[in-house]
């Protein structure tokens, strides 16, 4: 393994909580040796927040044995839903913000919480729909779970402006609405580009492809509002040499550097 061989000078490494719900094997010996070198970081994407059915206790139990084993910085999860009853959809579908969606939302991050003995952070979705139910704004949904549940906030700089521009929102604006206070940790990553069946313009969240300087231009704003935070680089899809990926590493790090100064 790359990293293994060459130890690269990075902050911290983060990977997928359900790749990592069996007791042993591969998967858990290179990252048992990526975590004597490294600060690690759990990043959830099926406890199904959102859904409208009760949390899947046997995976909130393999996921506290997780963290128990690895003992993370931090453990994440997406507002948003992925199961329905027995069924579960491998995507992250977004949310009516309404105050019973509002309720559930904190009942679930509460119930979350309890178990894993520790706050989480909470992440700001890319969404490509809007639900005309929706009562309240997603900065101001947003808020308040952080307000009532005390959990953290995931902010994904992407998401923020694929939503945006999905949208047609200012990015600033959402930014300027969100609890950047409540920011424990940041996502970087890149996005496709499509239109809609009007023609418009539409960006997607696929994690494969370069950091768009918009987003890096965004990134920059946020450190000034909330410092030197522990940031990632996410690629997903067509995953590029490793190299690829420090130089987007040592990138946001100059940016880190100049807030630390």
């Amino acid at each position: 393994m790359e990293v293994l061989e060459t130890s690269p000078d990075i902050g911290f490494f983060e990977v997928h909580a359900e790749n990592y719900m069996v007791a042993g094997g591969p998967f858990h010996h290179y990252l048992g040796l990526i975590r004597e070198q490294y600060p690690l970081s759990l990043h959830g994407v099926g406890l199904s927040i959102g859904g409208e059915g009760p949390l899947d206790r046997e995976h909130l139990a393999r996921l506290a044995a997780l963290i128990e084993r690895y003992q993370p910085h931090s453990f994440s999860e997406h507002l948003a839903w992925s199961s329905h009853g027995p069924v579960f959809l491998n995507d992250l579908l977004p949310l009516a913000y309404d105050s019973a969606t509002l309720q559930r939302v904190c009942e679930h991050v509460d119930q979350v919480q309890s178990t894993l003995k520790r706050a989480m952070l909470l992440e700001n979705p890319s969404t490509y729909l809007q639900f005309q139910r929706s009562t309240l704004d997603e900065t101001d949904f947003i808020s308040e779970v952080i307000r009532r549940t005390g959990c953290g906030l995931l902010l994904d700089v992407n998401n923020v402006y694929v939503s945006c521009i999905n949208h047609r929102r200012d990015p600033l604006a959402y930014l300027d609405a969100l609890p950047l206070h409540a920011v424990g940790e940041i996502h970087l990553a890149g996005f496709a580009e499509d239109t809609d069946s009007l023609g418009d313009r539409l960006l997607i969240d696929d994690h494969g492809a370069l950091i768009d300087n918009a987003v890096w231009q965004l990134y920059e704003k946020v450190l000034k509002h909330v410092g030197s935070v522990a940031t990632l680089i996410e690629r997903d899809n067509q995953v590029p040499a490793f190299g690829v990926l420090l130089a987007e590493a040592q990138q946001a790090e100059w940016h880190l550097s100049k807030v630390k100064a």
